[in-house]
């Protein structure tokens, strides 16, 4: 295994001391000796996995057989996620966040004052999985229930619905008028109550859906084994497990576990992924009819996000762009002198290619044409230097005007605005920006 080089591990460690503080240098990391023994690890349980579960989203997600609606949603890339306020009852030592916003319900860093507004925004962009999350939503229950019913009543049943819960607050009461209301799926932190799955049971007969979601917690895994059978027996549909990560919030709490951490734009826990790993494997090799789902960080940085950007890039390219894998916006470039540009222009029409497929050059840069990827082979020939431009997008309420934007019409009136925010230089040969690397990263 090639390891990087120094000056990439130098940024790195300047990158994780600016996110964490000095501290996060007494964390216990991977030597190299550690990682190859890591990656047996790793090896010998996907071969004890082998042929019996189904990998998807390019290799990051198991088991993807039997997964909940809404992780079904969010793997096409058509979920919403609403975060109803920041402010949570509970104290669990892995929250990646201090809970402490008053702010206005959120997602995508979008603000929405009014449920109606909401609305809007997932029907103009083709929503069919929207979820409800914090804090914790049943500290602000009336306005969640306003903002599930608006989305109800504006798209019906196209719209799959789920809201995050750590329990405390739930009861029989609130279980029926979320579920008079419309609400498809509800999702159980049982982390925050010592793994108890009272709520969660008295959930199974009012809401058609009920999932379990935490992180996969080392210390906990022979406590889960016996908790995965009370789920199975309760009529708990689905496990969903997440990989512990280390956040500047949770630091001075996971720090003071004797976990190993793994390098990535955030740490994550190493120990986290094998016990979520042999919790797939006990359920399968006890027959467990509980289907487990482990949501790696991988999968939520490289296919999730990619998914998210995908959504806004397919909104603002232009038929000459195109969207990559990895959901960013890519422009292609050829420059050359005027002639051989003009040359390229009246090629590509003589062949009857698409002239939607490029842009023309401009009489105030008669030097370079827009072309989309699939004409590259038919430019080299004219082409002295072709660039590779990258963007991502942000909506906005309003534009900022430091970026082009498309509007985007709302039902009710109105627009939200998407930006193209450019990534990077341009680059003079393709990068590998726009690539989901095939499964699981190994360990480095």
């Amino acid at each position: 295994m090639t390891t990087s080089p120094p000056d990439e591990q130098i940024r790195f460690a300047q990158h994780l001391r600016q996110r964490y503080g000095p501290d996060v240098e007494r964390l216990k990391r991977l030597s190299a000796e550690d990682i190859h023994r890591a990656n047996r690890v790793r090896v010998e349980l996907f071969a004890d996995l082998a042929g019996r579960v189904k990998t998807g989203y390019r290799g990051t997600k198991l088991d993807v057989r039997r997964l909940a609606p809404g992780c079904e949603a969010c793997g096409r890339g058509s979920w919403s996620c609403l975060f109803i306020n920041g402010r949570c009852n509970g104290r669990c030592f892995y929250c990646p966040a201090p809970q402490n916003s008053d702010d206005l319900p959120v997602t995508q860093t979008l603000p929405f004052a009014s449920p109606g507004s909401y609305a809007d925004y997932v029907q103009a962009f083709g929503f069919d999985g929207v979820s409800f999350s914090g804090g914790e939503p049943l500290l602000s229950a009336d306005l969640t229930l306003d903002f599930l019913t608006a989305v109800r009543r504006r798209l019906g049943d196209r719209v799959h619905t789920w809201m995050y819960t750590n329990g405390t607050l739930v009861t029989k009461r609130i279980l029926e008028r979320f579920r008079d209301a419309g609400l498809d799926e509800i999702r159980f932190d049982i982390g925050a109550t010592r793994y108890h799955l009272k709520k969660a049971r008295l959930a199974v007969d009012l809401i058609p859906t009920v999932t379990v979601e935490i992180p996969a917690v080392p210390e906990d895994e022979e406590l889960m084994r016996a908790k995965m059978r009370e789920m199975a027996d309760a009529g708990i549909r689905h496990l969903n497990l997440h990989q512990l990560r280390l956040t500047p919030h949770n630091m001075r709490h996971l720090s003071r576990r004797d976990y190993t951490y793994i390098s990535g734009r955030d740490l994550t826990v190493l120990e986290s992924e094998w016990t979520a790993l042999r919790l797939i494997r006990f359920g399968l090799d006890e027959g467990i009819d509980l289907p487990v789902n482990y949501c790696s960080y991988v999968y939520k940085q490289r296919y999730q996000k990619a998914a998210a950007r995908a959504r806004g890039a397919r909104r603002v390219a232009n038929p000459y762009e195109s969207v990559t894998e990895g959901g960013y916006l890519k422009r292609v470039t050829v420059r050359a002198a005027a002639d051989r540009i003009g040359g390229l222009d009246r090629s590509l029409r003589d062949a009857g290619h698409d002239p939607a497929l490029w842009q023309p050059s401009s009489t105030a840069e008669p030097e370079r044409i827009w072309i989309h990827e699939s004409l590259l082979g038919a430019a080299r020939p004219f082409a002295e230097t072709v660039v590779f431009e990258y963007y991502d997008t942000v909506i906005r309420s309003a534009p900022s005007y430091y970026a082009p934007f498309t509007e985007v019409p709302l039902p009710s009136g109105g627009k939200l605005y998407v930006e193209k925010v450019r990534v990077g230089e341009g680059f003079s040969r393709d990068p590998a920006l726009e690539s989901i690397e095939e499964g699981l990263q190994v360990y480095c």
